[in-house]
């Protein structure tokens, strides 16, 4: 959760304050009247005092007559006197066990406020205050437990102060809820660096690891300046002292430093934006030094794929029943949960009593010293959820591929594998748990999130990266090397380089299992974005027929149609990731145009809905294209489904253009007829067609909006226009842009947007930094040939039939703007 939420009223600016008054030992009269301005004047002092340092910054420095005197009236609970009381019994040579007592009476009030905050009152933050924990604040009390604890850290006295185990617990949880009250606190505790070293130093004490874990997750939360890893002391000693649940916890703590700060702003997550940050930042950033912080401490990946694939029987102990649900509690950060456990551990206790006479004896003593097996499962799910988050950070960093040999050596897939039915996709619990950072309101139980959190491991295991085969099993495998060797192509070499001994075990692997149940997932489930990712992330890089053809007959193809025409989709982004999945899927496969073609060609009863047919006829009016109406009305629905939305569909829009422009090339007589009868090539083949697409690739993006999901629709533009430079018939496509400019009363508009695209381009990828692999991989085009047509069309000479620059008038070009002036 976040803990710096704004629970408690802002004081009043502070008056101006005379000498006398600035004792704080002034009385202003008697009387209510009176009181409430001695109460007031109080709070103006200190407020005053600790933004200015000077007068009294804790109610330490306020006479206790005072103190007293005003606190029935202010409803202070005799805070600001423990307080003080507190502060004289922890000087360097005080017995600290004095402080333990006076904050066992400080702790239950604070405590009720945290409790309040995180339960019924959530939903009113905004309204509620909570005065114990303001309270505690405003006199002190958040600094003073700060130097109780930092104190044996400061002393230059040999013999150091030892503070008990109980204290440290107590310091951390009224701290804690401070935070969670109390606005400003976790800020306030998050600007000091020692103090957050400090916390990572009590981690190593298992009584008091909890309370610090959370205590410093909501700090670092909060945290302007992400903290390095190496500063932390002996963190590589720290990390290997850890138990499974520790390790589990710390991942938690993990996530906020390997993670890229996300700027909250949209404007930030534009390529120039991006670009123009690149250049200030040119080192690696701290997020990225952190990860290599921790591939350094020795066994740290081995650890996480252990606790990521360990099986629930693995993880029962031997703590008490009450101990687990302490620690649960802590860790869940909801109060709700203590009782929603202890019900459910009751009425097994009441199930298994019921059920035999002769072994309820055993059944009440089994169920109070184990955790339910319910509980069991949602307890491990929790834990790997942080584990997958941290390995799937890692995957995606700059040292992937370290990551990627250490996790494949390591058997995470094959583990994952056989969690997969009994935890990982397992029916989702009705559970109210609350994760942690997430509101009531929010839908994301552990269960739905654990889902979620592995199809994004696998989406970045997958991508790009010969390791992917490791998703197999050995039957798999060979069935792959079958297909290339039936259709006469040589096998990949990964294919053939892959350790049999890393793959997944049992009748499928880890692809086939998630196919299964990407096809049984109800048409509004949330998971269908995920999963086609997942699968899509297997099929980029290289095309690979053999892929294709595994995953086309396991119906997958028919699955993506079936979702995108016959289910009604609505989600665009569910509707974009199963179009990159279908144009991954089809791109230069012969065999699946055809099958595509055979399930749109399927005679359909259904009359396409009058609102529909004006829905398709608007469209194709307002592009000036043939109605298609002549199309069966599967086929209409999919057209209509990519001409809505470009910016989802432009992918599936290069694929065709690409697999068309291939086909063509060819002399085969399968693919002549495939060619003849398949509608959606004979559709992309009319030059009115690509040209429509063209024009609106290039209208609906400017280099202020481009960002990681849309630039795509640049590249689709290009790829259009290098297959027409083939051919030289780039001229021609030049020239139509033009007319049509001046079709829509948009003269100079589009050729002038697309030049300024076209120079971002050349800014964006030529960058020595760059990757430009995934470009030729997704197009079969060499990169060269991609940097020469960009070089063409930006020429500056006018009289070049293929120079951009040659169809804009001079009356309207406007290249030379820069672009952060548009």
């Amino acid at each position: 959760m976040a803990a710096a939420v704004g629970a408690a009223a802002a004081p009043p600016p502070p008056p101006q304050l005379g000498p006398a008054a600035a004792t704080g030992l002034v009385l202003d009269g008697l009387g209510r009247r009176g009181a409430r301005r001695g109460v007031a004047n109080i709070v103006a002092q200190l407020r005053h005092a600790q933004l200015s340092g000077r007068g009294p910054t804790r109610g330490a420095q306020i006479a206790e007559t005072l103190l007293k005197e005003r606190d029935k009236q202010a409803k202070w609970n005799g805070i600001p006197l423990l307080l003080k009381k507190l502060y004289e019994n922890s000087h360097p040579n005080s017995d600290f066990s004095q402080c333990q007592s006076i904050l066992k009476e400080i702790s239950p009030l604070l405590s009720m406020e945290a409790m309040a905050f995180v339960t019924e009152e959530r939903k009113v933050t905004q309204e509620s205050t909570f005065p114990n924990t303001y309270t505690f604040d405003l006199f002190g009390g958040v600094d003073l437990l700060v130097e109780i604890l930092m104190r044996p850290t400061l002393t230059t006295q040999k013999k150091k102060q030892k503070i008990s185990d109980d204290l440290i617990k107590d310091c951390l949880s009224i701290l804690y809820n401070t935070c969670i009250c109390t606005e400003g606190v976790t800020k306030r505790l998050a600007e000091r660096n020692d103090f957050v070293l400090f916390l990572f130093t009590l981690m190593t004490n298992k009584k008091t690891f909890l309370q610090t874990a959370t205590l410093i997750e909501d700090i670092l939360g909060v945290k302007k300046e992400m903290i390095q890893l190496e500063d932390i002391p002996n963190l590589s000693n720290l990390v290997s002292s850890f138990d499974q649940q520790q390790l589990a916890n710390f991942c938690r703590i993990l996530a906020v430093t390997i993670s890229e700060l996300d700027t909250g702003s949209d404007d930030k997550h534009t390529l120039l934006a991006k670009n123009a940050q690149q250049k200030k930042n040119l080192g690696p950033s701290r997020a990225e030094m952190n990860q290599a912080t921790l591939l350094d401490i020795p066994g740290f990946i081995e650890r996480l794929c252990k606790l990521a694939t360990r099986k629930v029987s693995e993880s029962t102990g031997n703590s008490s029943f009450l101990q687990e649900l302490e620690e649960w509690y802590t860790w869940l950060d909801n109060a709700l949960v203590l009782d929603a456990l202890m019900r459910v551990a009751d009425e097994e206790t009441e199930q298994s009593s019921t059920e035999s006479s002769d072994e309820s004896g055993f059944a009440n003593t089994s169920t109070r010293n184990q955790l339910p097996q319910s509980m069991k499962i949602m307890h491990e799910i929790m834990y790997k959820l942080e584990v997958l988050y941290v390995l799937c950070v890692l995957l995606m960093g700059r040292q992937r591929n370290q990551v990627h040999k250490m996790i494949a050596e390591f058997k995470l897939i094959p583990g994952l594998n056989n969690l997969f039915d009994k935890l990982i996709w397992r029916k989702h619990s009705a559970s109210a748990l609350v994760l942690h950072g997430h509101n009531q309101n929010c839908d994301c139980s552990p269960d739905i999130t654990l889902k979620i959190q592995f199809l994004r491991l696998l989406q970045s295991f997958s991508d790009h990266h010969e390791n992917k085969y490791l998703l197999l099993n050995s039957q798999e495998l060979n069935e792959l090397s079958a297909i290339s060797l039936k259709a006469n192509i040589p096998e990949v070499d990964a294919v053939v380089n892959t350790d049999r001994s890393l793959v997944c075990d049992g009748k499928r692997g880890l692809l086939t299992r998630l196919l299964q149940v990407m096809k049984k997932e109800p048409a509004e489930s949330s998971f269908r974005f995920w999963q086609a990712r997942a699968v899509e992330s297997f099929l980029r890089g290289a095309t690979s027929y053999a892929d294709q053809m595994f995953l086309l007959k396991r119906g997958l193809l028919e699955h993506i149609l079936y979702c995108i025409v016959d289910s009604e989709c609505k989600s665009r982004d569910v509707l974009q990731s199963y179009f990159d999945l279908l144009g991954e899927l089809m791109k230069f496969n012969i065999d699946a145009f055809k099958r595509f073609n055979k399930y749109i060609n399927t005679d359909e009863k259904v009359k396409p809905k009058p609102q529909f047919q004006m829905k398709i006829s608007a469209l194709y009016t307002e592009q000036s294209l043939i109605s298609p109406f002549f199309f069966p009305f599967k086929f209409q629905i999919f057209l209509h489904q990519i001409n809505s939305s470009l910016v989802d569909s432009n992918m599936l829009v290069r694929c065709i253009t690409l697999s068309l422009d291939r086909f063509e090339s060819q002399s085969d007589i399968k693919v002549a007829e495939v060619l003849s009868e398949c509608r959606l090539l004979s559709y992309m083949s009319q030059i009115t067609i690509r040209m429509s697409f063209l024009f609106r690739l290039i209208n609906i993006i400017h280099v202020q909006t481009l960002t990681q999901e849309n630039v795509s629709c640049l590249n689709t533009s290009l790829v259009i226009l290098m297959l027409a430079r083939r051919k030289d018939k780039l001229p021609f496509y030049l020239h139509k842009l033009q007319e049509m400019e001046y079709m829509e009363k948009y003269p100079g508009f589009i050729l002038n947007n697309f030049h300024s695209l076209l120079r971002f381009w050349q800014q964006h990828y030529l960058n020595k930094d760059k990757d430009s692999t995934c470009l030729e991989n997704s197009s079969c085009i060499s990169f060269s040939y991609w940097k020469e047509t960009v070089s063409i069309l930006l020429s500056p000479d006018q009289t070049s039939p293929c120079a951009i620059v040659s169809y804009i008038d001079k009356a309207y070009m406007d290249i030379d703007r820069d672009f952060t002036e548009e």
